[in-house]
């Protein structure tokens, strides 16, 4: 059963399930981080609130992260195959990751920011600091414990994602699940994936706490 062809399916499997969660990820981040800026700056207790702004950016997370990942995947199947020429295959998944990590991100970055004291912001204020140097330079800095927890959160939720592109034939240990252990009814198979991908979760999760607990300055 466990030939070198199966061994050498599910080590690719771990890669693309890698690949796909990480660049995912990143990309997520690339957008999410400015939407949850512009959610918390433009809160009504924010630096510079403005309600319409923080009301259409409210609704597009809302509505997004309302849509269950696996229905989200077959939704925008036009728009994926536009994007990469394909709407199956670890790269096509990244496109619907990306789509349904960039709500969660901001979301996740708009509550660390606004966890930070109020104090320190308007001690910057009062010393002719720039909304922009806030952001930058006290926002983004004193929230980065909570924004390193919340990459973690965010990190687990994508490959959870990830494994569920395998409906669909979307790669990694989720593909090699659904394909091996549902439907050919291998029940190790499916076994080993599960198990491999509760250990890169976490990985994940430990490697992101410690690096959380290390910036911690209250500690």
């Amino acid at each position: 059963m466990w030939t070198k062809e199966v061994i050498n399916m599910i080590i690719q499997g771990i890669g693309e399930t890698l690949y796909m969660t990480l660049v995912s990820t990143l990309i997520g981040y690339l957008f999410g981080i400015p939407m949850g800026v512009l959610l918390a700056v433009s809160d009504k207790e924010g630096l510079r609130p403005n309600p319409v702004l923080y009301k259409v950016l409210d609704v597009i997370a809302n509505i997004t992260r309302s849509i269950p990942f696996l229905i989200l995947l077959i939704l925008i199947q036009p728009f994926t195959v536009f994007v990469v020429g394909k709407s199956y295959g670890s790269s096509a998944t990244i496109v619907p990751l990306v789509v349904a990590a960039i709500p969660f991100i901001g979301r996740m970055v708009e509550s660390s920011l606004k966890e930070v004291d109020k104090g320190v912001i308007e001690a910057a204020r009062s010393m002719g600091a720039s909304d922009l140097r806030i952001i930058v330079r006290v926002l983004l800095v004193e929230a980065r414990t909570s924004l390193i927890t919340g990459a973690t959160i965010a990190i687990g939720t994508i490959l959870g994602y990830s494994a569920m592109a395998g409906c669909i034939g979307g790669g990694g240990l989720g593909d090699i699940a659904i394909r091996y252990g549902y439907y050919r009814y291998q029940a190790d198979i499916m076994v080993v994936t599960v198990v491999l991908l509760v250990l890169l979760v976490q990985v994940f999760q430990t490697v992101g706490m410690a690096i959380a607990n290390r910036l911690d300055k209250r500690k």
